[in-house]
């Protein structure tokens, strides 16, 4: 008895020495290590923004792992009324000033943190056979060209008419070229991706879109054409964190990957353009209003806070 009381100690001895360790090691770290539990961000963003913010995304989440994203891309507008409707959004990125006037005029954003984070400037797509011979912003007044642009409550669509009608007060152009070029519209779209995919198709001869507009799937199916400083028009995107947002630090935070050199550098890539500094500075603790003309009248929106000196385009 006593033997076999002398082998079970022996047996068991290594056990209740790993026993002891383990209270030992837990009693000492404080903690068994967790991990950070995880975010989903959901992000409104003009159907312009989709390529950059997608690879923006996956660029911020190699150190942000416990993030998720849930974007939802379409045409401003489009936005805004799902917002005002009472969609659920973190971040809001526009491709006008109009469309955050409208949203922060409804009490729906952090105005604080509004930011114009990248520019535009739009440009003529054509298929990549140009069927109709465009090789300037003059031959959309050709009879017989189709023409296809977004509609005017679209940010490209206004951005249109701006540049068709600076065009008719430029002697290049003469005063009837906007009727002209509206003339031969056959389509207007709901949002600039659409835009591009018709002229693709071939369904048009010419689109009006932005610079940043054609995606690798289309490159070697669209052309793109210049539109000249002088009628072009300076498309400004901001953006900035919902009021109502549940992850408003951790949607700061992804706001200022994207105006950060790693995520400016990505928005070049796409071919947009990086505001002055003093446009984007992201200083939440001062901020004044911005009066924006968007309006083909030249009338001017009502104001919205963002965290610059004033800016019109």
């Amino acid at each position: 008895m006593r033997r076999s009381f002398y082998m079970n100690k022996k047996k068991f001895a290594p056990i209740l020495l790993c026993a002891l360790l383990g209270v030992l090691i837990v009693s000492t770290c404080g903690c068994v290590t967790t991990p950070a539990p995880s975010t989903k961000l959901t992000v409104f963003a003009a159907a312009s923004l989709t390529d950059a913010f997608n690879e923006t995304a996956q660029a911020y989440q190699a150190n942000h792992t416990n993030v998720t994203f849930s974007f939802n891309y379409a045409g401003s507008q489009q936005l805004v009324t799902q917002l005002k409707q009472g969609a659920y959004a973190d971040v809001f990125a526009s491709a006008d000033l109009k469309h955050m006037n409208d949203v922060t005029e409804a009490g729906l954003m952090n105005n604080s943190t509004i930011t114009i984070f990248a520019e535009n400037k739009l440009a003529i797509i054509v298929p990549s056979n140009n069927p109709a011979n465009i090789i300037s912003l003059l031959d959309l007044a050709r009879p017989g060209v189709k023409v296809d642009i977004a509609n005017s409550s679209v940010p490209v669509g206004n951005y249109t008419l701006q540049m068709l009608a600076k065009a008719s007060n430029n002697t290049t152009y003469g005063s009837g070229f906007s009727n002209s070029v509206l003339g031969n519209v056959v389509s207007q779209e709901v949002n600039v991706n659409d835009v591009v995919t018709k002229v693709a198709l071939g369904q048009a001869d010419a689109g009006i879109a932005y610079v940043s507009d054609v995606p690798a799937a289309y490159k070697d199916r669209v052309h793109t054409i210049a539109i000249p400083d002088t009628v072009n028009v300076l498309a400004q995107y901001p953006i900035g964190v919902l009021s109502g947002s549940k992850n408003a630090q951790q949607s700061q935070d992804f706001i200022s990957y994207v105006t950060s050199p790693p995520g400016q550098a990505i928005l070049l890539k796409y071919g947009f353009m990086i505001p002055p500094t003093e446009q984007r500075a992201n200083t939440a603790a001062v901020t004044r209003p911005v009066t924006l003309s968007n309006a083909t009248n030249g009338a001017m929106t009502s104001p919205v806070k963002v965290n610059s000196t004033a800016v019109t385009t």
